[in-house]
């Protein structure tokens, strides 16, 4: 069981940092403005099931495609790790809201609303190309060693992200009252310290593909 919970909380501690359900919902309030409650929890729990299965996909296809392009995934850690670096340092730079919450927006039809559901609320709102790119590495790393360690860390590598899933459904269905106690200028230091911490998490993917990539290149040279 140590694949299962080595994989488990990998995927949780990457995935929940590059989702980041607190700043996520603060733009997904903002994208839906006024509404009633449950037009939110309808929306969050739509949001949540299709983030689930667009990770899913991910992790069960993401080896399939890295074979079928022969990408190495030392190439895929330190180009993905730059990309989730890069979406940290914009994060840690970017100007804060002017909006007020959103809740001066006026709220798109009710059934306007259902057809964003993947686009953009899924993608890339909530899942965006780090996400992406994390899970790519997750499925490659869950797909070495014995079929039963591969079971065990794919089924780590999904309990991780349902979890994650169940924060992203909580924190979209009651984003407006989390962000009613929340003070504008204590969301955007939290925003800050959550880019702080992806910019470090880039950091260290992209790290160990470069790590990989020179020892294969020591090995070469002997």
């Amino acid at each position: 069981m140590t694949e299962f919970a080595q994989f488990l909380a990998l995927s949780f501690s990457a995935l929940f940092p590059l989702i980041n359900p607190i700043g996520s919902a603060l733009v997904f309030l903002g994208m839906v403005g006024v509404a009633p409650a449950k037009v939110y929890k309808t929306l969050a729990r739509k949001i949540a099931i299709s983030t689930a299965l667009f990770l899913l996909v991910m992790d069960v296809g993401g080896a399939t495609v890295l074979k079928l392009f022969g990408i190495s995934l030392p190439v895929v850690q330190l180009a993905g790790g730059l990309v989730v670096a890069a979406m940290g340092w914009s994060l840690l730079n970017q100007k804060e809201a002017t909006s007020a919450n959103g809740t001066e927006a006026v709220s798109d039809d009710v059934a306007v609303l259902q057809t964003k559901v993947f686009y953009p609320f899924t993608f890339p709102v909530t899942a965006g190309p780090g996400t992406l790119v994390t899970m790519l590495t997750l499925s490659a790393h869950a797909s070495r060693g014995s079929w039963l360690d591969i079971l065990l860390a794919h089924l780590g590598v999904l309990t991780g992200m349902a979890l994650v899933c169940v924060t992203v459904f909580l924190a979209y269905a009651f984003s407006p009252k989390i962000t009613a106690r929340i003070s504008p200028s204590t969301a955007h230091g939290i925003e800050r310290v959550i880019a702080f911490v992806v910019l470090c998490i880039g950091a260290q993917i992209a790290w160990n593909g470069l790590s990989a990539l020179i020892g294969t290149l020591h090995l070469h040279v002997h």
